[in-house]
């Protein structure tokens, strides 16, 4: 699997995402224009610290490129639940005033917890960085 590369689209689970959130508004035909799928290592390299970490996720990454469909699912399946292991997770416990800053480059993260009838509100910044390599 060395260099291998996989295919992300921000679209691939959208319209699931929106249905299992209210506050998730709904595309218009030129924001799913503007967002075309992409390709990335499936594998990144921190260009700081020289650490390999996986760069995959479950709500946009569709397919391993040159695999055959069955062999990119099992494959992905397999990374899916290698990534979401207990020994892999942290779980932030929110208080009032927190702030949280993390490295996309080397880490994934999920947003949970927050009641179906409140609205989570953040403030987010992204520092634009470099290309997975």
């Amino acid at each position: 699997m060395r260099g291998a590369r996989a295919e992300h689209s921000y679209l691939s689970q959208y319209e699931e995402l929106r249905r299992r959130n209210p506050w998730r508004p709904a595309l218009t035909q030129a924001q799913i224009d503007e967002v075309k799928p992409v390709t990335h290592p499936v594998v990144r390299v921190h260009p700081e610290t020289g650490r390999r970490a996986l760069f995959v996720s479950e709500h946009f990454t569709t397919r391993i490129v040159g695999l055959p469909e069955d062999e990119s699912r099992a494959v992905l399946d397999e990374l899916f639940a290698h990534s979401v292991r207990p020994e892999h997770l942290y779980v932030h416990r929110w208080q009032p005033h927190d702030l949280v800053f993390w490295d996309n480059r080397s880490l994934m993260h999920l947003a949970t917890g927050c009641p179906p009838n409140q609205r989570r509100k953040l403030y987010r910044t992204t520092i634009e960085g470099d290309a997975p390599y």
